[in-house]
C-alpha cells in the first residue's frame, strides 16, 4: 500500500494533529475492508476550492488490464480533517458505491475534455448577463480577492514602456509600420483594456513620440456580453480600439488577418478556463484520467422537486439546458420554468451539486495521442520520464490557443499571459491543482511546462516571473518572444 501526501505546505502549518487523525482512520477503515493492501494507493489532497467536482473521499479504479483490481482512495483533508466527518462513515459509502452506485450519471466515461462541464462552462460565458442578473453579482467577484490582477496600472506602465522600446528601435530604422497593432485575448468587462489604454496615452505625452495616434487595441472575447461592457468602459478610446467575438482555442481562426502583425498580445486569466485532460504516471505507467458527471441521490431530488419533476428526468433537462441555453429552455418548458431566471436557477443548483468521478485508463503511446490539433504526446514525454511519478494537467486548450496566437506576432512582437501556472512539476507533487468551480465556471491550473515546450519547438523563449506588482498573489506572468 502507498500513501501519498500532497498538501505540503499544509502540513507545515497547524494542520499535523488533524492529518495524523485523518490517516489513522483511514488505516483503520481499510483494514476492515476486504482490500488488497498490495494494489491499494491512498492519495491525500488539500482541495482549497471552496467548490470543486470531488467528494471528501473518493475511490478511483486504475484499469491496467491486471486480473488484480488495483484501486486509488482519494481524500480531501481539508473536509476530512474537520469533526463535522465521519472518515470511517465516508470510506464505508465509497466503498460501497463500486458495488451499486446511488449517483445519477450524466454522461458515460471519458476524457475530460469532452465532459459536459466544458458545455457548462461555455453556457456560463455565454448567458453571463443572465447569471449576473440572477446571482447579484458580477462575476470578477468570484475570484480570489474579489478582482483580477489584469487592473494594474504599474503592470501596464512596465509593459507598454517595453514596447516602446521596441518601437523606438524599429523607427530609427524605418521598420516601423504605421498601424501598430495590439491584441487582447479574454477581454473581460474591459477593465485592463481601459487601465492599459489610459497608461499608454499618458506615456505617449510624456515620451512625445505619437504613437497613439497609430494604435490599434483589438478587444476579444468569448462573451458577446462581456463584450459590450467593454465597450462601454473604453468609449473614450473607441477610435482606437474594436471587439470581436473570438474562441480563446482559436484565434487564428477569426484574427488570421493579423498574421506576423501583433506587436502585443495580451492575456490574462484565460488559459485557467479551457478544456484540459490529466494524464498520470503510476508505477512506470502511463495513463488517462477518465471522467463522468454525476448528481448525487439526495440532491438530484431536490432539484427534481423543485421543478416538479422526477431525477430521472434530470438528464435530459440538463442537456436541453446546455444545448438551448436558459431562455429557450424556459420557453419549451414554461410548466417548470416560469421565465429564463427560473432556468438560470435551475442551473445553478445543477452547477453546485455537479460531480465528477475518476478512474485511470492506460494511455495510448505518446505518439498517438493528440492532445491539441496537429500536437502529439512526444511533446510530453520528459515530463513524464523524468519525474517519477506524477499526475499533471495536459492544458489542451491553453495549448491549442497558445500555438495558434504564436503566429500572430510581429516578429518583434511579444505575448504576455498573466495566470495560475504550475512552473515545475513538483508543483503537482504538492498541491491540488483543480479543477475548481469559479461561479458558473471551471477553474484549472496551467501546466507551464507544456507551454514552454512547445514555444521552444517553434522558436520562441519562453519564460515565467512571480507577478511583482501585488505582493501575495498566485499570479505567474508569462512571456514568448522569438528567439533571438
Amino acid at each position: 500500500m502507498l500513501v501519498d501526501l500532497r498538501p505540503t505546505e499544509r502540513l507545515r502549518k497547524d494542520n499535523g494533529a488533524a492529518v495524523a487523525s485523518v490517516l489513522g482512520s483511514i488505516m483503520h477503515a481499510v483494514g476492515d475492508e476486504s482490500l488488497d493492501l498490495d494494489h491499494l494507493r491512498i492519495v491525500c489532497d488539500w482541495v482549497q476550492y471552496k467548490n470543486s467536482f470531488r467528494e471528501a473521499v473518493e475511490i478511483r479504479p486504475i484499469l491496467n488490464g491486471s486480473a488484480h483490481e488495483q484501486l486509488e482512495i482519494g481524500v480531501d483533508l481539508r473536509r476530512t480533517a474537520s469533526t463535522q466527518y465521519d472518515v470511517n462513515a465516508e470510506m464505508s459509502r465509497a466503498l460501497a458505491r463500486r458495488d451499486e452506485s446511488d449517483r445519477h450519471h450524466l454522461e458515460p466515461w471519458g476524457r475530460t475534455t469532452a465532459s459536459l462541464i466544458w458545455s457548462f462552462n461555455s453556457l456560463y460565458w455565454k448567458a453571463l448577463g443572465l447569471w449576473e442578473a440572477v446571482s447579484g453579482r458580477p462575476y470578477e467577484q468570484a475570484l480570489p480577492g474579489g478582482e483580477s490582477d489584469a487592473r494594474n496600472a504599474a503592470a501596464a506602465r512596465d509593459t507598454i514602456t517595453r514596447l516602446f522600446a521596441i518601437w523606438d528601435g524599429l523607427a530609427e530604422r524605418r521598420a516601423l509600420p504605421d498601424q501598430l497593432h495590439v491584441l487582447e485575448i479574454g477581454v473581460g468587462n474591459g477593465s485592463q483594456a481601459r487601465v492599459w489604454l489610459d497608461t499608454f496615452v499618458e506615456i505617449d505625452r510624456e515620451a512625445g513620440r505619437d504613437y497613439y495616434r497609430r494604435l490599434h487595441y483589438l478587444m476579444g472575447d468569448y462573451s458577446p456580453h462581456l463584450l459590450d461592457v467593454a465597450r462601454a468602459q473604453v468609449r473614450h478610446h473607441e477610435d482606437h480600439t474594436s471587439t470581436i467575438v473570438l474562441d480563446a482555442t482559436k484565434p487564428s481562426n477569426t484574427l488570421g488577418f493579423l498574421k506576423y502583425k501583433t506587436f502585443f498580445v495580451y492575456i490574462s486569466n484565460v488559459y485557467d478556463n479551457l478544456p484540459t485532460d490529466e494524464i498520470a504516471r503510476i508505477d512506470g505507467h502511463l495513463f488517462q484520467v477518465e471522467t463522468r458527471a454525476y448528481l448525487a441521490a439526495a440532491p438530484a431530488a431536490a432539484i427534481a422537486a423543485s421543478i416538479n419533476a422526477t431525477a430521472g428526468e434530470l438528464p435530459d433537462l440538463i442537456a436541453r439546458l446546455l444545448r438551448l441555453g436558459p431562455e429557450l429552455l424556459a420557453e419549451t418548458e414554461p410548466r417548470r420554468f416560469a421565465d429564463a431566471h427560473a432556468a438560470v436557477r435551475f442551473w445553478a443548483a445543477v452547477w453546485e451539486a455537479i460531480g465528477l468521478e475518476e478512474r485511470y485508463v492506460a494511455l495510448p503511446p505518446l505518439d498517438e495521442y493528440e492532445f491539441a490539433p496537429g500536437i502529439n504526446g512526444e511533446v510530453l514525454r520528459p515530463l513524464m520520464e523524468a519525474h517519477g511519478d506524477v499526475r499533471m494537467h495536459v492544458s489542451n486548450g491553453a495549448a491549442a490557443s497558445f500555438v495558434d496566437t504564436l503566429p500572430l506576432l510581429h516578429p518583434h512582437g511579444i505575448l504576455e499571459c498573466h495566470d495560475i501556472f504550475v512552473t515545475n512539476l513538483e508543483g503537482y507533487a504538492n498541491a491540488f491543482r483543480g479543477p475548481g468551480k469559479y461561479e458558473g465556471s471551471v477553474v484549472n491550473w496551467v501546466n507551464g511546462n507544456v507551454l514552454a515546450a512547445l514555444g521552444g519547438r517553434r522558436g520562441f523563449d519562453v519564460a515565467f516571473r512571480k507577478f511583482a506588482f501585488r505582493t501575495g498573489s498566485n499570479i505567474t506572468t508569462m512571456t514568448a518572444e522569438v528567439r533571438e
